[in-house]
């Protein structure tokens, strides 16, 4: 293989408000480091990409560009949901994609990822040690869910924190303006499937006795529709009005979620989604309340407009340093972010091995949810706080975020 040899980029899984930071952070860092990385190409469409042989040429875009995505939200080069086999059951998948790595001189494989993702970053690694294939594999953290072991907290995180405690600080005032004469309760319906960090970043928005979210529904704690109710009346009648926050995984007391539809995901996840509304229609049932309802989806992963600074810095930082990693010749490894203080925050980068992250997922711990399972502790808001420290707008243009869309132009069968 000559030298100096390419490198490959890819994003994986839900994209988020920041993952082009860390994008941003690779491909700059690459590019100061040109004497060892020639060319850094991105996979269209994630690990499908590499498979499909479509790889886009990073060095056909600007300087201007590149630094753009660091205030660009989405997944510039695509991503996708798609997991690898295991090797003993489809080892034609993996010479295919060796065989991609050797025609274009592949040294360096960065994958951009959650725990699914990262579960790929291993295996191509484990392959390339049994090839004797000489190929650097990093993963970089990424996920809103917040739900990466090891790293204190995950890329993505920070920001949808952030929108979402907002969010129902101002969506607050709007109830309360309106409880006596119509809408006594909302309810948001955010993500997370089996952790309740994105539910518990509402609690945030609390900063006086009374104030929203007056109930918190995690996937950690059993649903239990009476103590609902009950919750939800005792609210309304002693502040007039009730703000909800749910996670889309919450579940029943025998474990199954509560909205399961009978559908998987390419990694074999079960389609959720509809828990708003049927909360809602518990409250006009039980209640007989007046309520609205609303699912923040996609809109809380990619609202750059209001990212955190932390969440931002951390993103483009766990980027620079999967380059230094492989240049340093580490492989099957991820860059952390690592707490070195609360009070002022710190943080640092460290390393973690992807054998112990690939397919794991961290949990809220139980003395972060408040003892009658609606709530969040002082533990836990003194954990999330820090993390939607600061402000990091995009540049505006017309009224309107200015965000960079790339050529991503892909390179033909060639050899670069």
């Amino acid at each position: 293989m000559s030298n100096p040899k390419n490198a490959i980029y890819a994003q994986s899984g839900g994209v988020t408000s920041v993952i082009n930071a860390s994008a941003c952070g690779v491909i700059e860092t690459a590019r100061r480091h040109s004497t060892q990385i020639h060319k850094l190409y991105a996979a269209k469409n994630g690990i499908l990409g590499v498979l499909g042989n479509e790889l886009i040429d990073t060095s056909l875009e600007s300087d201007a560009d590149i630094a753009a995505l660091k205030t660009t939200p989405g997944g510039a080069f695509g991503s996708c949901r798609y997991q690898l086999k295991d090797p003993t059951q489809n080892r034609a998948e993996y010479e295919k994609l060796f065989d991609i790595f050797k025609q274009h001189h592949i040294g360096y494989f960065f994958y951009n990822g959650g725990g699914d993702s990262q579960d790929t970053t291993f295996k191509i690694a484990t392959i390339a040690r049994e090839l004797n294939y000489p190929l650097q594999c990093i993963g970089i953290p990424k996920t809103i869910d917040n739900d990466l072991p090891f790293t204190d907290n995950s890329p993505g995180f920070g920001s949808v924190a952030k929108y979402i405690a907002v969010s129902i600080k101002e969506v607050g005032f709007d109830i309360a303006a309106m409880a006596a004469s119509s809408t006594k309760v909302f309810i948001l319906e955010v993500m997370g499937r089996h952790a309740g960090w994105i539910a518990a970043a509402s609690g945030l928005a609390a900063t006086e006795k009374g104030d929203p979210p007056h109930i918190i529904l995690f996937p950690e704690i059993a649903f239990n529709p009476d103590l609902f109710c009950a919750r939800v009346k005792e609210t309304v009648e002693k502040y007039g009005f009730c703000v909800v926050v749910a996670a889309e995984g919450i579940k029943n007391e025998n474990g199954k979620y509560i909205t399961e539809q009978g559908m998987t995901d390419a990694f074999g996840h079960q389609q959720l989604g509809g828990v708003a509304p049927l909360l809602a229609g518990l409250v006009k049932s039980k209640l007989g309340l007046k309520y609205h309802w609303a699912v923040s989806d996609y809109l809380q992963r990619s609202a750059r407009h209001i990212a955190s600074k932390v969440d931002v810095e951390q993103a483009y930082a766990v980027g620079v340093k999967a380059v230094e990693l492989a240049l340093a010749g580490e492989t099957g490894v991820m860059p952390i972010i690592v707490r070195k203080n609360q009070t002022p925050y710190e943080w640092k980068i460290g390393t973690a091995s992807l054998e112990k992250i690939a397919n794991q997922e961290k949990k809220m711990p139980m003395d972060y949810i408040s003892e009658d399972g609606f709530g969040i502790t002082k533990a836990c808001w003194d954990y999330i706080f820090p993390l939607i420290q600061g402000e990091d707008y995009p540049t505006y243009e017309n009224g309107l975020p200015k965000y960079v869309k790339l050529k991503n132009i892909c390179v033909g069968t060639s050899p670069a």
